[in-house]
């Protein structure tokens, strides 16, 4: 089975994500959107669903008059491939290919590969410039960008709220706590500043690693997590910190697949 994690650039709009999301149907586990960042994160389930929502979203979606927090490419902006149990990660390499040929033949939307070969910050500091679509036209798409297609192992996408709106310290505490487990940006968000981090192994740095390291430099506001967490990285963490993390059962991807299969 493949999870693919969708980030489109539409956080506001709830028609828009609203029907975006159930282009996915059934196959549909969770969706976090926040209007400030202008972007809506949807977990969904196998190839599929992956392929519906990235048509409506290029469809109802327009580049050309979005403003956010988040750095984009596409209005359909990244598309990764993760392998859950019972599949691998040449999977994920095979269903990122297929994808790539056919949302530049089906959507003429310009893909950039990323997993071995490079990684998904590479491309959004080179595409177009020091980097070619994998497939696709050379130049973006005059609605919808681009899109960064990506094969990756499981990782959790979480932000932490500083205390002080200072978008120097949020960005000073980034550069601070980031390396090879730990992706961090500092982002200034509506009146509030944050440190938005992908954690890249989070059975060895997960929310409580990570939300440690910004406490170590700067007071903290709260905690946000980003779609959904694998339950092993859950029961790593000591239950009495998770409401502060903003963790808990319902928010797994086993405990979304459960419920999905209920549903069948």
């Amino acid at each position: 089975m493949l999870e693919c994690v969708i980030n489109i650039s539409e956080g506001r709009d709830r028609t828009i994500i609203d029907a975006v999301a159930a282009a996915a149907g059934d196959d549909l586990l969770d969706v976090h959107s926040d209007p400030f960042h202008h972007r809506s994160v949807l977990t969904v389930v196998g190839e599929k669903a992956a392929r519906a929502v990235a048509t409506e979203a290029v469809a109802r979606i327009d580049l050309r008059s979005h403003l956010g927090a988040h750095p984009r490419i596409g209005a359909l902006d990244v598309v990764p491939f993760v392998a859950l149990e019972g599949s691998t990660f040449d999977d994920a390499l095979r269903a990122r290919d297929q994808f790539c040929q056919w949302a530049s033949d089906e959507l003429h939307l310009p893909c950039f590969a990323y997993g071995p070969e490079r990684s998904l910050p590479a491309i959004r500091r080179g595409a177009f410039e020091d980097l070619e679509p994998t497939t696709g036209p050379g130049e973006p798409h005059p609605s919808a960008g681009a899109v960064a297609v990506g094969a990756r192992e499981l990782m959790v996408a979480y932000n932490v709220w500083l205390r002080d709106p200072d978008l120097d310290q949020a960005r000073s505490v980034a550069s601070a706590i980031r390396g090879p487990r730990l992706r961090a940006l500092g982002l200034e968000v509506g009146d509030r500043v944050q440190v938005s981090m992908n954690l890249i192994a989070p059975l060895r740095l997960g929310p409580a690693e990570a939300t440690d390291a910004v406490a170590a430099h700067a007071a903290i506001a709260g905690c946000e997590l980003v779609g959904l967490v694998p339950e092993v990285v859950l029961g790593a963490v000591p239950t009495g910190r998770w409401e502060a993390l903003d963790l808990s059962t319902d928010r797994t991807i086993e405990a979304r697949l459960r419920r999905r299969l209920g549903a069948d």
